[in-house]
């Protein structure tokens, strides 16, 4: 693995695990509609957490929430609910368990209308005109929203999904590659960047 001292800022001196995620996949294109409800999801499970916990409880959280496959959660009903309250592996919090359920009949619509979940994310991927032209700790940490997210945001609430703020919105754009966030003197970004480059937008 690369370096810790010239990775991103946020990874330093962390565990492997969080290394893995920072070198192999966060900021790489997904355009798999199973991967990007379970980033939405997560990301609203991460909410007022560090996402260590979240990553470490990602294999619970799998088969609690049958792969993140919107169509069968969507199926979700009451004693889920409550087997999933129960379920010491994953985050026991009623509201992001609901917030999940509602996501993925809300995903299940949105399929239907675009074609793919992967087709409406990445319709809200920001001109390189918007993006900062330097990237450094300081900028990033300046920066937990965006005009983008704020859109992403604000239709994704319009639709009726839960836990999607603008922060939240944020995170999940870097997560999923639709910014490259890598600072500029992090020893991945180049790769990142070429990834994206190499994907083919779905739409």
């Amino acid at each position: 693995m690369p370096a810790a001292s010239h990775r991103c800022f946020w990874v330093a001196s962390a565990p492997e695990d969080y290394l893995a995620y920072h070198d192999v996949e966060w900021g790489r294109p997904v355009g798999d509609d199973h991967r990007l409800f379970e980033k939405v999801c997560l990301e609203g499970f991460q909410s007022g957490l560090s996402w260590l916990t979240i990553l470490r409880k990602r294999e619970a959280f799998r088969a609690a929430f049958a792969g993140f496959d919107p169509e069968r959660v969507a199926r979700f009903g009451a004693r889920d609910v409550t087997r999933l309250l129960a379920d010491a592996g994953i985050v026991r919090h009623r509201g992001k368990i609901e917030a999940a359920i509602n996501n993925a009949a809300r995903a299940c619509a949105l399929i239907e209308e675009c074609g793919s979940l992967a087709a409406y994310f990445w319709r809200f991927e920001p001109a390189p005109r918007d993006r900062p032209r330097r990237l450094d700790e300081a900028t990033l940490r300046a920066m937990p929203t965006s005009p983008a997210s704020v859109a992403l945001s604000k239709d994704l609430k319009r639709r009726g999904w839960k836990f999607v703020g603008p922060t939240t919105m944020y995170a999940l754009m870097q997560a999923m590659g639709l910014v490259n966030d890598h600072e500029d003197r992090c020893v991945v970004r180049r790769a990142v960047e070429a990834d994206r480059r190499a994907f083919r937008r779905p739409g």
